[in-house]
């Protein structure tokens, strides 16, 4: 009987088990969502992540999809955190509305 193992290849992309509940993923995603009120001028607030996905790279690019509210409507956005733990460093490389629903209720 076979057994499957996943190995992080340097450039690949793998999903991130459990992210939502992940508390590293979803401080990511709230310092993402922070960097993007800063940029835009913006009062986005934080609901969950979704899901993740991460790339090794000169430290991890984490691809986050996570959930907001403007006001009181709720919108899923995806957003690229690269973080370099060595340096202390984390930079928000990306952070896009890919779901906007016009029909949310109100929370």
């Amino acid at each position: 009987m076979a057994t499957e193992t996943k190995v992080a290849v340097l450039g690949g992309i793998t999903e991130v088990q459990g992210a939502a509940n992940s508390v590293e993923i979803n401080n990511l995603a709230r310092f993402a969502v922070e960097e993007q009120n800063k940029r835009e001028n913006a009062n986005l607030e934080f609901v969950g992540v979704i899901r993740a996905k991460q790339q090794v790279v000169e430290g991890f690019i984490y691809y986050i999809t996570l959930e907001a509210k403007d006001g009181e409507t709720k919108n899923v956005y995806e957003t690229k955190v690269w973080v370099r733990s060595w340096l202390n460093s984390k930079e928000v490389l990306e952070f896009k509305p890919i779901s906007i629903n016009p029909l949310s209720v109100s929370v």
